[in-house]
């Protein structure tokens, strides 16, 4: 049980939490459906994102909708994954050599869609993380 009792508001636990206050988890599912539905990036590199953040954020919740995949074969994956993790253990270190390599498979558009993905999963992540969820 997390810490923070459910509300009688949302369709998962997560989406409980928010549900004290209904316009914000409103809002945080329209952001959440609008990033994770197939985009400029794939839905499928977006799952294995995902599943980087959750075991460096912790969450416990996320993590149980399974490990990252080591077997990716495809480039975009691969380096999308690799700078999740940079996101992760060293985001004060990204710099342009960074997007430069990101560049070399995405456009400017795509990159703009991934740090996004990155920053708002984080957010998510942390916080069924604090709440022990």
């Amino acid at each position: 049980m997390g810490y923070i009792k459910q509300s009688n508001y949302g369709e998962t636990p997560f989406q409980d939490v928010l549900g004290h206050i209904p316009e914000l988890l409103i809002n945080w599912n329209n952001l959440t459906d609008f990033l994770t539905k197939e985009g400029c990036l794939s839905a499928n590199l977006k799952e294995e994102v995902r599943r980087v953040l959750a075991y460096g954020n912790k969450c416990r919740y996320c993590m149980a909708k399974g490990r990252p995949n080591m077997d990716v074969k495809d480039e975009e994956t691969q380096i999308a994954t690799a700078f999740a993790s940079l996101f992760l253990n060293y985001r004060s270190s990204i710099n342009e050599a960074h997007f430069d390599i990101l560049r070399t498979v995405f456009t400017e558009r795509q990159v703009v869609e991934l740090c996004a993905f990155l920053c708002f999963t984080t957010a998510s992540q942390l916080l069924g993380a604090i709440t022990n969820l």
